[in-house]
């Protein structure tokens, strides 16, 4: 598959797939889908690309909500990219969320697609008081890997190079990569697949930089947890999501150079897209 051309991408995942981080609301969400159809483009004009993503979706969600829809495009390329949400519940389950991971991997390989994901960085790097949980990442990608194997996909190792981990990669919320972090991504994405003109530039670290330590560190850590960690926590605890009653911004197969239609809430038409629960 080395150098193949692709006419049909369609990308499944969450927030980081639908492109939080890269633009906004407003003006519209780019993120690494978007910049990895536009190398497709470069190459072929002709490609056509669909995102299903949703912000806030679980693995289970994009499966149940995404794959169906999918799968009726008849992808000859895909990327599937779900986890991060299940991995900051309480009740997590490695095994389930790897075997919707797996499910999707066979569905859309079985279907003729040629399927790629990524691993996750080291979360403990990136959000300090997120250190407890990097077991959880560690073996995640450990599974996704595995799995992945067993089926043939494509897998970014964006979980084992250094410069994921670099905060300018990241959002102030350092849960969402910034434009610069979704760039590498759609090169790591794009070096997985050996598109042509592609190569590891996107492992290369940035240049060096003063680090905060001390009293400035643990300042910095707890605003942050008053900006994003207490409003993320009080959506939980009122069961809500992110993605609650928002639709998929690109739907359909269309040129990756017509715009994506910025993501809202469900029309009065009820298109929306499946939910499978509240994260």
């Amino acid at each position: 598959m080395a150098g193949a051309a692709y006419s049909r991408y369609v990308a499944l995942g969450d927030s980081q797939t639908e492109g939080l981080g890269d633009g906004d609301d407003t003006v519209g969400l780019r993120g690494f889908a978007d910049r990895f159809a536009e190398r497709l483009a470069a190459l072929d004009p002709g490609v056509r690309y669909a995102n299903l993503a949703v912000r806030g979706h679980t693995a289970g969600q994009v499966r149940a909500g995404q794959l169906g829809p999918a799968l009726a495009l008849r992808p000859d390329l895909a990327t599937v990219v779900a986890g991060v949400n299940d991995l900051l519940r309480p009740r997590y389950d490695a095994a389930e969320v790897a075997g919707h991971l797996e499910e999707m991997f066979a569905a859309l390989t079985g279907a003729g697609a040629r399927v790629v994901t990524l691993t996750f960085p080291d979360v403990g790097k990136i959000v300090p008081l997120a250190r407890p949980i990097r077991s959880r990442v560690f073996d995640l990608n450990t599974r996704i890997r595995a799995a992945a194997a067993r089926h043939g996909v494509a897998v970014a190792e964006t979980g084992r190079q250094a410069v994921t981990t670099d905060p300018r990669l990241w959002t102030a919320d350092r849960l969402h990569a910034c434009a610069l972090g979704h760039e590498r991504i759609a090169a790591a994405l794009a070096h997985a697949v050996d598109l042509p003109g592609s190569d590891d530039g996107w492992t290369l670290p940035l240049p060096p930089q003063r680090v905060a330590t001390g009293r400035r560190a643990v300042a910095a850590e707890l605003r942050w947890a008053a900006a994003y960690l207490g409003p993320w926590l009080g959506r939980r605890l009122r069961g809500r999501s992110s993605g609650d009653g928002r639709t998929a911004k690109r739907p359909r197969l269309l040129p990756v150079s017509a715009p994506s239609a910025p993501p809202g809430p469900e029309t009065d038409s009820g298109r929306r897209q499946s939910s499978g629960g509240r994260p």
